[in-house]
């Protein structure tokens, strides 16, 4: 399993530096290639309200792009639930405080991790660091302009 983390999902959907690159990316897994969980669909659907709310967009954009996501999600994404699992292991790399996680990245490193994900791919550079200190296969997927 491929699992991708909100930011490497969300610029499929907003258009950044890294857009081009990350659709290349999804297109090259195929169908069903790339998993992502509900908690993804969730937190880019909350960074998409956050927008109209900062009025950096415009809610009929904003509506666009989750019908976007929900169209990914059924046509090129395999999307699994979060289970009571993940929230302990969540909780437990919470405790290593060296990682300097947040709870939704922790959740989503948990929720690879428990479904022993092959790669974890994340454009986070914070979630990166955390990820190699928990010795998880964490990458960017892409090449970063720096």
């Amino acid at each position: 399993m491929r699992y991708c983390d909100s930011s490497f999902i969300a610029p499929l959907l907003l258009t950044e530096a890294t857009s081009e690159a990350v659709e290349d990316f999804i297109a090259d897994l195929g169908p069903g290639g790339a998993t992502v969980s509900e908690w993804t669909l969730l937190e880019i659907s909350g960074v998409l309200a956050r927008q109209v709310r900062m009025q950096a967009m415009r809610p009929i954009s904003a509506d666009r792009a989750v019908a976007r996501l929900d169209e990914l999600a059924d046509s090129s994404l395999n999307v699994v639930t979060p289970q009571a699992a993940d929230y302990r292991l969540a909780r437990d790399y919470l405790r290593q405080y060296q990682t300097a996680l947040r709870g939704g990245d922790a959740l989503h490193l948990a929720i690879a991790a428990n479904r022993q994900a092959e790669a974890i791919y994340t454009l986070d550079q914070g979630m990166l660091k955390a990820g190699r200190l928990l010795r998880l296969p964490v990458a960017t997927g892409i090449r970063l302009r720096r």
